[in-house]
Order: structure tokens, then sequence, then C-alpha cells
């Protein structure tokens, strides 16, 4: 949501004309304004496009703005993540979507010129797309497990669309099995707003070696991630995390809590020493998204190596590794429960 600006700036009233939507759009570059009602609520959208009709038909600038105002126009909550919008922008052909809460409220605007204008990154991000999903057959027996729908989007476009809302141009897809599925949705990447390379793997290399495909040396810190998310995660603060840091490494954790089912025992020489009913345990764990520091690299050879292990050799050798808490929504759909989870199913 941006909030450079203050939105009032864009509001005009249902009881004006087209001249005062007109001095509310003219005052940036943007050619939109928010109706409100006579409560301070939204109830529709106006661009210049509609006063330029409306003059077109012979109305003039006098004229009430309520007759040219969009009521069946598209917001979001404030909760909605950034890639969901760019999706909404992209379905719609529109550039400008209002935040608004239950009492329609406004309290924001996305502009797809601010999400993928001014924000681009130079970090390269790796998705690993090449897995068999075994844990999902006969889900994926024809499919693989990236191109599961989820809300009616594969899984791999929803991450797609969530780098390129966050600045990242150049998206390499790390495919194995039924690698021609995604290749042939994705192509060059020119129709998700980004440039998309594929590392192909002939043979299963792990979540780090498979890095090892890479053309070449990134410049900046690699940002990697599993390519069964679902997740709003803010990867820009996530790069962010990793240089302010000066980490050789950054795994993003996520907080999971689960109820023991029964009552636990504590015993000391076959003596009960104390009771705990049905405990809850916290912990964090490993989220499937990194940053790794373009030296990383150097130390992975060609052959199956699972990310963690880098991190372990890290941690043991003395290098600085970051943990990045990831408090927004998040989901990891390997697991058939899992993906019904998300499509909303349970």
């Amino acid at each position: 949501m941006d909030n450079e600006f203050r939105i009032e700036d864009f509001c005009v009233s249902i009881t004006g004309n087209l001249l005062d939507a007109l001095k509310v759009i003219d005052r940036d570059a943007e050619g939109f304004a928010v109706v409100l009602d006579e409560n301070g609520t939204v109830c529709g959208t106006l661009t210049d496009g509609d006063i330029r009709r409306a003059l077109l038909f012979g109305d003039t600038l006098e004229s009430p703005l309520k007759k040219y105002t969009c009521t069946n126009f598209s917001f979001v909550g404030p909760k909605e993540g950034r890639a969901n919008v760019l999706d909404l922008m992209q379905a719609r052909s529109i550039q400008q979507v209002p935040v608004l809460d239950e009492s329609k409220t406004l309290l924001g605007i996305h502009f797809l010129s601010h999400i993928i204008g001014h924000h681009n990154r130079p970090n390269w991000a790796v998705i690993m797309a090449g897995g068999k999903g075994t844990r999902l057959y006969p889900i994926t027996k024809d499919i693989p497990k990236p191109m599961v729908q989820v809300a009616g989007r594969p899984i791999l476009e929803r991450l797609v669309l969530h780098l390129v809302s966050h600045g990242i141009e150049k998206i390499l897809l790390s495919v194995n099995h039924l690698s021609h599925i995604i290749e042939d949705y994705f192509g060059n990447g020119e129709r998700f707003g980004c440039q998309i390379e594929y590392l192909r793997e002939d043979e299963p290399l792990g979540t780090a070696g498979s890095l090892s495909l890479l053309p070449e040396k990134p410049a900046h810190p690699l940002l990697v991630m599993n390519g069964d998310l679902v997740m709003n995660t803010d990867v820009g603060a996530m790069i962010d995390f990793h240089k302010r840091g000066s980490y050789f490494a950054t795994m993003g954790v996520k907080p999971y809590h689960h109820e023991v089912p029964f009552g636990c025992v504590e015993t000391e020489n076959d003596s009960i020493i104390s009771l705990r009913e049905k405990p809850s345990l916290s912990m964090l764990v490993n989220a499937g998204v990194y940053v790794l520091s373009p030296e990383v690299l150097d130390e992975i050879p060609q052959n199956f190596l699972p990310i963690t292990h880098v991190f372990e050799k890290a941690v043991e050798t003395g290098k600085r590794c970051g943990s990045f808490l990831i408090e927004e929504d998040w989901a990891d759909v390997g697991q058939i429960d899992d993906l019904k989870k998300a499509q909303g199913e349970i």
C-alpha cells in the first residue's frame, strides 16, 4: 500500500461536479480520483478518461460527477499481498486499486507504477521447481507440483508475480520433472513482467546443488525459494535484512506451534516429578526462503546438496547466518492436507 502521499488529496465528494474531480486528478500523474459519499465512505472511482468521455458526450465541467462515477470498482483489504494486487490489476487491466476497510473507509491506494516502476532490485531469484511432488500423488502424476493451482492460479505463477511485485526482474526456475509444462507456460517471462531463465537438472541436485547450474555468479545477494510456497513474505525486506547484517546466508523462519494431544510426564529414577496436560510447543521452522551472498556459490559443487547443509557448514565454520522472521501469511503445500487448506477445502 502506498503511503507516500496524502490519500485525501485523491478524494472528491459525490456531490461535486466534473471540474472538482478534474482538480483532484490534476494534482498528480495518476489520473485517478476516489469518490466519497455524504458519510465520507468510498462509493466509486473516477479517471481522467471518464471525464474526457463526459465532455465528448456533451456534458460540461459544471455537470455532476455522479453520472460518470464507476460504482462497480475493484478494491482490496488492508492485508492483501502485493502479488495478489498485481494479479488483480493485470486481470482487470487497471492501474489503481483502493484499499478499504470493512466500512468502506479509504485506507490507501495501490498504484501499478509504484508496485513495479520504482522498486526494481538488481537481485536475482531462483525458484526450485524440479521436484516430483510424490507426496501430492496422484495430483502430480501429469503436472509438476509448482503448477498445481491455488485460487485459480498455479502456485509457481503466484510466486513469480509476488517476486515481480517486489522489484525482482530476473527469475531463474530450476526444473526437472515435467519441465516442458513449466517452460511452455512461462516462456521467457515477458508476459509476467520479468526475465525468466531455466536451470535444467539432468538429475535431481537438491536446493543448493542446482545453484551450481547458474550461468554466472551474481553480483548481488541471491534470493532462493521452494516452488511449493503460498506466501505474502516481504522478500525485499528480507534482502535488506541480509545486507544490513552482512550475513553469509540468511534463512527465512516461521513460528510453529504444536499442541501435544496427551498429558506429558517427566520422571527421574522411575519417580514422577511433574505432569503437563497437553502442553503447547513453540519453535522456529525453516520456511524454505533464503538469501545467499554471492560467495556462497563458490562452495557449492555440481552434485546433490540440500541447502540446509550449506547453513550447517557455515555455522560450524563460524560464518554469520541470519534468521529473518516471517510474520505474513505463509503455507508450504507439499502435502495433500496442506494443499487442501490452501485451496480452502479444509
